[in-house]
């Protein structure tokens, strides 16, 4: 009886001790930070993933034990459209994607990563501060997508050749390398040139061998890719601007604190300002080593090229009127001055 009274307390002390590690187990979890990985394409080097870090390192010390963010640059994890499900899903994870990739769920967001738009980074981000914009990232939230930020620039793309480009005319004839995207193709060829998508791994032989006549891109595509060896002038249609907006699932932000909010919201503003004012001070670098190898730089008929790609936005599933509406509020931005 005495045996069976000391097995029976030993078991007892047992499951009393496992049952406290247990708890103890689950008050760790309980208190180990939410882990939130954030994704996107750029590598290590880029400008959008230096701001990245920056808010990264800030909200982590500001929020100490209670979140972390993990970043995964150069497409670790899921990039584009499958990284915008990802937060559809309401995974932990931020999206850090072009404004088109939105578009997939408010067509709006595509139109305004549209060719042609801009004139300068500060009408761009004064644009994604409007009552319009505010209006359609209320949509992107029915959708799942709680926008934190749209203002990251990492600049124009203009066009790299050996011809110097004023006018559309000037184009005709013209081989340009393009990515393989149908608006990239469209836009292009609407503005005069031949587009001839192809692999950029490929694009300096092609070069090389006459295959093509150019190709476009910023300001750091033809300084790093030493593509000012090959071509020597770089006409500034500023075709498209680089962008990208932050995005997290609306199930995980309504699920944090208000201060754990305002704290994320915070860095990512703050570090969305300095990525845009090293964007210009990177510009301006850029020019200056680029004249300084040979390249002439020239300013085009902005007009006239954006008068031809107007067509362009008939074709991208927006509401009817989406273009127009863009325009009357660039309009007015511009007035401003």
């Amino acid at each position: 009886m005495k045996k069976f009274k000391s097995l029976l307390l030993a078991l007892t002390v047992g499951a009393f001790l496992m049952g406290c590690g247990g708890e103890k187990k689950e008050a760790a979890k309980e208190n180990k930070p939410l882990e939130i990985r954030v994704s996107y394409i750029f590598k290590d080097n880029e400008p959008t993933h230096i701001a990245m870090a920056e808010a990264a390192e800030n909200i982590n010390k500001r929020l100490e034990g209670q979140v972390e963010l993990l970043l995964f640059p150069n497409g670790q994890l899921p990039v584009y459209k499958d990284g915008l499900e990802q937060v559809v899903r309401g995974a932990n994870f931020i999206s850090v994607e072009d404004l088109s990739y939105i578009g997939d769920y408010v067509p709006e967001f595509t139109a305004l990563a549209g060719p042609m738009l801009y004139e300068n980074y500060d009408e761009y981000v004064k644009l994604m501060h409007t009552d319009y914009v505010e209006g359609l990232k209320k949509k992107a939230e029915e959708k799942g997508i709680k926008v934190l930020s749209l203002d990251y620039i990492f600049g124009f793309r203009s066009l790299i050749t050996d011809k110097k480009v004023v006018e559309p005319k000037d184009l005709k004839g013209l081989k340009i390398r393009v990515p393989a995207s149908k608006l990239f193709i469209d836009t292009l060829n609407a503005m005069g040139a031949s587009a001839v998508s192809m692999p950029f791994g490929e694009t300096i032989s092609a070069l090389q061998q006459g295959v093509i006549d150019g190709l476009e891109g910023s300001y750091a595509t033809n300084y790093l890719t030493k593509t000012y060896e090959l071509r020597k002038k770089m006409s500034l249609t500023q075709h498209f601007l680089g962008t990208a907006g932050v995005y997290i699932s609306t199930k995980v932000w309504d699920s944090l604190t208000d201060e754990q909010r305002q704290v994320m919201q915070e860095e990512f503003d703050k570090a969305a300002i300095n990525n845009n004012i090293r964007m210009v001070d990177l510009d301006k670098e850029l020019i200056e080593k680029l004249q300084a190898a040979g390249v002439e730089i020239n300013e085009v008929n902005l007009p006239a090229f954006a008068k031809l790609t107007e067509g362009i936005y008939k074709n991208l599933g927006t509401p009817e009127g989406t273009y127009e509406r863009i325009q009357e509020e660039l309009a007015k931005i511009r007035n401003e001055k």
